[in-house]
């Protein structure tokens, strides 16, 4: 793998194989030493030019987990807050001896023109840039939703035929255009649900069906039901009359959790609005994933990580050569 970007281009088999090193990763995970000296004398640079907290942290603990020397790199602060370009960052990167780099950008497609510019050598690794894509996080979703499903008999296997219901500000959410592209590509059926003004324009070529009425989709019975936090940075118009009125109608509360079925589970990409996309009694059920999603979100990126810096398919190769 030379770089991640998005997940639209991402196949099938190599989608695959970065969720069943991440198995391997987390297996790792449960020892009671959890370091792995795989990527030691690699850098991994960290180039936020947004803020970040559970994904550049994700990245950081996967970074070191693998033994890799990690700087962060905020824009606030820093030479970009007095009007240094992309290409001059890039470049003073290079001259460190950056081998990888993972960007997050309030530019769709600014990890895209880091990796095919020729700045840099480094690989590049997309952490959510604007409102196109957060990779990462679609794929730790879908490990978590295989996780869930298969238990410890996961490894290898797709989604095929699992429904998956993605809830809220679809219009702005990068991980719900990364979700849709890797569920789909997964086997994943995905609706969408939101309020009209909510949905994008270019929907209709998604591989997605879309609703506007959320009993309508927990009547259906999904497997999973993923709720997005609403976006109100993101906003500069109304896109619904009140806050209140958005909860009523497309909210998870306690009585469409009761309707939910048994086994179905709860999402969230994280940081929750409480109270208004999804309640606290939804967020802290039994059927909630909130909080494996972010211990899966380390094992998913040191996977990435690894795939990218080191290449090999067996992690654990280098935890019984570090055990010798």
């Amino acid at each position: 793998m030379r770089h991640l970007l998005d997940t639209h281009d991402l196949p099938r088999a190599e989608a695959l194989d970065i969720l069943d090193v991440a198995e391997d990763m987390a297996d790792t995970q449960q020892r009671e030493i959890k370091k792995l000296p795989t990527l030691r004398g690699k850098t991994v640079v960290n180039l936020f030019f947004e803020d970040s907290t559970r994904t550049r942290i994700s990245f950081e603990a996967a970074a070191k987990r693998l033994s890799a020397d990690v700087i962060n790199f905020s824009a606030k602060g820093s030479s970009v807050s007095k009007g240094e370009s992309l290409q001059d960052t890039a470049q003073t990167l290079q001259a460190m001896g950056a081998d990888a780099v993972v960007i997050r950008h309030g530019a769709s497609g600014a990890p895209r023109t880091l990796a095919t510019s020729g700045w840099i050598t480094a690989g590049v690794v997309n952490a959510g840039d604007g409102t196109h894509e957060h990779p990462t996080q679609a794929l730790l979703d879908a490990f978590t939703i295989r996780k869930r499903r298969f238990g410890a008999d996961s490894r290898g296997r797709d989604l095929d035929g699992v429904k998956v219901t993605i809830v809220g500000d679809i219009l702005h959410s990068r991980v719900a255009r990364s979700n849709v592209w890797l569920l789909h590509t997964l086997g994943a059926d995905v609706t969408l649900v939101a309020p009209p003004t909510l949905i994008p324009h270019d929907v209709t070529a998604w591989p997605a069906r879309v609703l506007f009425d959320l009993d309508a989709a927990i009547a259906d019975e999904p497997d999973a039901l993923m709720m997005l936090r609403i976006q109100l940075e993101r906003m500069n118009a109304a896109y619904f009359p009140t806050e209140r009125e958005y909860s009523r109608r497309w909210g998870l509360d306690a009585r469409r959790l009761a309707t939910l079925r048994p086994d179905s589970m709860v999402m969230h990409p994280g940081p929750m609005n409480r109270g208004l996309e999804i309640s606290a009694e939804a967020a802290d059920s039994s059927r909630s994933t909130v909080l494996d999603q972010v211990t899966n979100g380390v094992s998913v990126r040191m996977a990435v990580l690894y795939l990218l810096l080191a290449g090999e398919r067996d992690p654990q190769h280098h935890a019984r050569e570090d055990a010798r």
